[in-house]
């Protein structure tokens, strides 16, 4: 595994709420790095420090993900995991009621 990547991804919703995988510490950089300026945040902050220097080697991968889940979460960014998105649409499709 390269030493920027994630264990596991963080997935945060994009655009009009489509999921996205934030897979290595670049992606999570380049996300925050785009975060308007009149958004931007103490949260937004350490976010970009860490990963900036998760870059550089100084701070491992985990904790810049650790600190970017927590800068998702705070701005609602998270998307549910997509089995209990795939469970409730399963219970929705069985009931005769709901088209």
């Amino acid at each position: 595994m390269k030493p920027d990547m994630f264990r596991q991804p963080v997935t945060i919703l994009v655009g009009l709420g489509f999921p996205a995988e934030v897979r290595t510490v670049m992606d999570a950089y380049r996300h925050l790095a785009e975060w308007p300026a009149s958004l931007r945040d103490t949260a937004h902050s350490i976010a970009l420090k860490a990963c900036n220097a998760a870059l550089r080697g100084e701070i491992e991968a985990e904790t810049a993900r650790g600190l970017f889940a927590a800068f998702a979460e705070k701005h609602d960014l998270l998307a549910p995991e997509t089995k209990v998105i795939a469970a409730s649409r399963r219970r929705r499709d069985k009931d005769p009621h709901v088209r």
